[in-house]
């Protein structure tokens, strides 16, 4: 066997605890590879201590667009609780597939992904569903980019805005679409009901029980984001990837030595 197959089969062995007495019922399972989670194994050696860094997206080009009003008061939060936060202008952004990659905007999009530990979307509800411009978004955003996954693991927080009465289509469908980017969604979210009504002249949100969910929503989603950010390297760790991973490395070495 290879000896960089039998590091990465060491290393998880030696990080493993001792196979549980249930192991014998579980033949399917390669003990190798095999994660027992402890609360150790959650507990970075030594935690982060900058500032949480926080991505905000919106889904509308309007000149007073209230899901950017949304956005902007969720920034104005989010910094007062001490986070580093960046909004990004979809204005310029293409559709997908149709510039190539390397486009100014889907460049500062993706490097803006990368930076960020969590994110905020807010989406006007248009004919039922999130815009085409919020979707747009996260489309220019790849799964994977080599061996980096750009939003796997880091936090999420779901916010719409209506133009009538209170609806959850849009941020029923970010859930989708976090989960979907494997991202943490957290379980508090906002919808503000007839936006037209609850920001004033110079763009500011009301006072109100729409304003006091969001305060909910930027507090949680602080909350998360420094309980997991150090953690989420274990957290998205699967059995089934280090099994592929370990098989891949095998075939690898095997075709080296034909």
């Amino acid at each position: 066997m290879n000896i960089e197959l039998i590091n990465i089969l060491l290393i998880h062995s030696l990080q493993a605890p001792c196979p549980h007495p249930h192991m014998t019922e579980l033949p399917n399972i390669d003990v190798e590879l095999f994660d027992i989670p402890t609360t150790s194994k959650l507990c970075a050696a030594r935690p982060s201590d900058h500032a949480p860094r926080i991505l905000l997206l919106y889904g509308s080009l309007r000149e007073r667009s209230y899901s950017k009003l949304l956005t902007l008061e969720a920034q104005r939060l989010l910094q007062t609780m001490g986070a580093e936060t960046r909004v990004f202008d979809p204005a310029g952004l293409p559709q997908p597939d149709g510039a190539p990659d390397s486009h100014a905007k889907v460049q500062e999009l993706r490097e803006l992904a990368a930076w960020s530990e969590g994110m905020v979307w807010t989406s006007p509800e248009r004919h039922g569903a999130m815009t085409g411009i919020l979707k747009s978004q996260i489309d220019w955003i790849p799964l994977s980019v080599g061996a980096v996954r750009p939003t796997q693991g880091k936090t999420l927080a779901v916010m719409q805005v209506c133009g009538g009465s209170q609806s959850f289509n849009a941020v029923n469908q970010l859930r989708v679409l976090g989960r979907w980017m494997r991202m943490v969604t957290i379980p508090n979210q906002s919808s503000v009901a007839k936006a037209f009504l609850e920001f004033d002249d110079a763009g500011r949100m009301k006072p109100s029980s729409y304003f006091d969910r969001v305060v909910d929503v930027m507090e949680e989603l602080m909350k998360f984001t420094l309980l997991t950010r150090d953690a989420s390297p274990y957290l998205v760790d699967r059995y089934s990837e280090r099994k592929e991973s370990a098989e891949a490395l095998s075939k690898r070495v095997n075709q080296r030595s034909i």
